[in-house]
């Protein structure tokens, strides 16, 4: 393993105590000015996010009705009553964004595998950097006040749905995250920059619960007057 990938999954809490767990659970509130570029409806309420920490798969709950949830893995996204009967499907659902730019509208569909995808990578960081088929390198340190960061730049396998390719791990002296790259290829493939802060641990996992997402100028900065994606996490919970 990368020397650097192995301290930060140390002081996440270990590769061992991440084994023990199978889910995670957590409250979500997101806004953000992207959404809205979609042509959707955003509102404040909270939603109950579960993402299975082994597998690429994820639900949010409620979706679209108190009484459904969201259902994704790579190869399927479902809404779905609480009882699995089947509201809206849709197989091979990464075909349904090609030729899709940033504004582009979305269908409930469209948007349920965003956040299924987005939130499973998330919440999976650190040690999605770990799993079969990622490669990961270190390059060039990144100098962001007083602070020097170390980045890991991770290359993934085609058998991972996520944002893009290749994305940027920017790692604290903590080796907490403090910041997210990567490009939004669903969506154009804009640039992102994420920054990342107000961490907590839940069952010995550490984990931000602030997120905020900008589009990313071309000296590689996050445009803080650009704010695409807000997430606020709390409640969270290792099963």
């Amino acid at each position: 393993m990368n020397e650097l990938l192995a301290k930060v999954i140390d002081a996440h809490g270990g590769m061992d105590r991440w084994n023990t767990y199978e889910r995670v659970e957590a409250t979500i509130v997101t806004g953000g000015g992207f959404f809205s570029l979609k042509g959707l409806l955003q509102d404040t309420s909270p939603r109950r996010m579960t993402v299975w920490l082994h597998q690429e798969r994820s639900s949010v709950l409620p979706y679209g009705a108190p009484d459904q949830r969201t259902m994704f893995t790579p190869d399927r996204i479902a809404i779905e009553k609480l009882d699995g009967a089947i509201v809206a499907e849709r197989r091979v659902p990464k075909d349904s964004f090609a030729g899709h730019q940033m504004n582009t509208p979305w269908d409930p569909l469209h948007r349920a595998y965003f956040n299924g995808e987005a939130l499973w990578t998330y919440l999976v960081t650190p040690f999605l950097l770990a799993m079969d088929g990622v490669h990961v390198e270190e390059t060039e340190q990144w100098r962001e006040g007083g602070e020097t960061w170390r980045v890991l730049r991770a290359y993934f396998p085609g058998s991972i749905e996520t944002h893009s390719f290749a994305q940027d791990f920017f790692f604290g002296e903590d080796l907490m995250l403090r910041r997210h790259d990567y490009n939004v290829n669903i969506a154009g493939g804009f640039g992102a920059s994420q920054l990342t802060s107000d961490y907590v641990t839940a069952n010995g996992i550490p984990l931000p619960t602030r997120r905020r997402a900008y589009t990313r100028g071309p000296d590689r900065r996050p445009v803080l007057d650009m704010l695409m994606v807000a997430i606020d996490i709390s409640d969270a919970s290792f099963s």
